[in-house]
Formats: C-alpha cells, sequence, structure tokens
C-alpha cells in the first residue's frame, strides 16, 4: 500500500559507501520500530538491523557491525542505513520494515536492489 518507500540502492565498487531511505506515514513512524532485512539471489531473507522504537536501541547482524549504521530522522519519518566499506556479499535487494514486536508480521517496503562489485 506504499507505507513503506525505499530509495537509495545502486551499484557500487567493493570498498564504497551507500545510504539507503525509508520513507514512512506518520503513523507507522511514530509506533513501530522499524528494521533493514535483505535477500540475496537464491538465498533466504535475512536480518540486517533494527532500531526500537523508544530509546533507540540499535541491533545488527554479525557480518555488517561495523559497517552498517541504521538511524532515525523523526522530523522526516524517515530510517536511514549507511553502509560502509561494502563488499561483494552485501549484494542484495534490501528491504525495511516496520514492527510491533514480529517482522513477519509487519508492513514491508518494496525493496531496493544494491550491488557491489569486486
Amino acid at each position: 500500500q506504499g507505507q513503506l518507500v525505499e530509495s537509495g540502492g545502486g551499484l557500487v565498487q567493493a570498498g564504497g559507501s551507500l545510504r539507503l531511505s525509508c520513507a514512512a506515514s506518520g503513523r507507522i513512524f511514530s509506533s513501530y520500530a522499524m528494521g533493514w532485512f535483505r535477500q540475496a539471489q537464491g538465498k533466504e531473507r535475512e536480518f540486517v538491523a533494527a532500531l526500537t522504537r523508544i530509546g533507540g536501541n540499535t541491533n545488527y547482524a554479525d557480518s555488517v557491525k561495523g559497517r552498517f549504521t541504521i538511524s532515525r530522522d523523526n522530523a522526516k519519518n524517515t530510517v536511514y542505513l549507511q553502509m560502509n566499506n561494502l563488499k561483494p556479499e552485501d549484494t542484495a535487494v534490501y528491504y525495511c520494515v516496520a514492527y510491533y514486536s514480529d517482522p513477519n508480521s509487519g508492513y514491508w517496503g518494496q525493496g531496493t536492489q544494491v550491488t557491489v562489485s569486486s
């Protein structure tokens, strides 16, 4: 229903950076935790990062710790995923999700493709 809209994907060389954005409606942004997942071709969807609604606590997959940063701009109802030192294995479709307790029951965006060349 277009309640989450991702942008910022693209093609980048290994070692480069990208910043993904996820714009949400105000109702969703103020009520839910926000997260990022990714799905590489032929693989299952996997968790990347999450940000709690209250307190701003963050959680990251081990594979991206120290390289990716999730943040939110409350004035813009937008959550970001800053991705640095990208690796070819980061290549995937990245999805934004807003959820209360279980991402599987949350609101999902349409996804944005990130491709990292070696």
